[in-house]
């Protein structure tokens, strides 16, 4: 109990987030009948039952036919709100959400009632709920390349709201080499990077999300322990790995949550972070995160802070910020010991 209380206390960093992936059931209904889409499901306790995948491309089946509900400005905001609301609920004190622009887009829906949808809700979350933000666009890695560059056009004129570029969706035949020139040109634009790599894909995808994508951090990236150089390169470069633990059970990267390698790679020194993915496909926010690794894996407060601290380190936010931060965090965690 004491532990459970120290992670629900403990402030935290998301990283790793796909706001479509929070869209609940009960929302998706929600919208379904507001917008006047029809869905394959009688109730949200069905679609709750299909939440059964075998591996990353059953989820994004179901992940795809979900977004189909989001039309409207009000639609993103009210999808972004319920996220926020539930940082607030389990302590998240900053978060850099993805979005998938091109998920819409390619449905008639415009670039501009996704973005301003969605930052309408960071900035109200940041005035009202005090919890700040970053935005990041991913790129649909199973589309063309010339898909994404029209994409990062499109992104142009919302520098102000968009701090990097990212890539996600089915990570196998779809390699961080096809869109190297479009990242290149993302960061001449002066977007940050990062990519989903090692996941389901080999640690190649990684290392080549390094050398030819220049990510500042690296989504998932568990797959890096086939590659003992690349987990010491890693420890060496501090390069963050943004690490969804239940995605990675509920996907079959690993069986077990036992089984799983985030805390063998906190112990190497690796700059590893918790985050929740697609929260509502994945069955849990991010305190559900971090009790599952903790309850697994018997970790000690230090540790269970040192996701946190990792997670400042790797946030895209001034020094200043890290460190007001970083200061809660300890705060928190000599409190604890005390």
């Amino acid at each position: 109990m004491e532990q459970l209380n120290f992670i629900r206390q403990l402030p935290k960093v998301e990283l790793h987030l796909h706001i479509e992936g929070s869209l609940e059931p009960e929302m998706m209904f929600e919208l379904a009948k507001r917008n006047q889409i029809p869905l394959p499901f009688q109730s949200p306790e069905e679609v709750r039952a299909a939440y059964q995948f075998s591996n990353l491309q059953s989820f994004l089946d179901i992940y795809y036919q979900g977004a189909q509900v989001l039309i409207h400005e009000q639609d993103f905001y009210d999808l972004t709100w319920a996220y926020l609301l539930r940082c607030q609920q389990d302590n998240v004190i900053h978060t850099e959400i993805f979005f998938d622009p091109q998920t819409h887009t390619d449905r008639g829906i415009a670039f501009s009632t996704v973005v301003n949808g969605i930052t309408k809700a960071l900035s109200d979350a940041e005035s009202q709920l005090g919890i700040t933000s970053q935005l990041i666009m991913c790129f649909l890695r199973h589309l063309d390349e010339q898909a994404a560059f029209e994409t990062l056009e499109q992104a142009l004129p919302y520098k102000d709201k968009i701090i990097a570029v990212g890539l996600d969706s089915s990570e196998q035949g779809h390699p961080p080499e096809k869109f190297q020139r479009v990242f290149e040109k993302a960061r001449q634009e002066g977007f940050l990077t990062v990519a989903h790599a090692g996941e389901e894909g080999s640690s190649e995808n990684i290392r080549n999300a390094m050398s030819l994508l220049h990510v500042a951090r690296v989504d998932h990236g568990v797959r890096c322990v086939d590659d003992p150089l690349l987990v010491e390169k890693l420890a060496e470069l501090q390069m963050p790995l943004t690490v969804c633990p239940l995605s990675n059970l509920k996907l079959k990267v690993f069986d077990t949550m036992d089984q799983h390698n985030i805390c063998e790679l906190l112990e190497k020194g690796l700059c590893v972070t918790i985050n929740s993915d697609d929260p509502a496909y994945f069955g849990g926010y991010m305190n559900d995160n971090f009790i599952a690794v903790a309850q697994s894996h018997s970790l000690g407060s230090a540790s269970l802070a040192q996701f946190s601290l990792n997670a400042v380190e790797a946030s895209f936010v001034d020094e200043e910020s890290k460190a007001k931060m970083r200061n809660r965090i300890l705060a928190h965690l000599e409190h604890s010991l005390s």
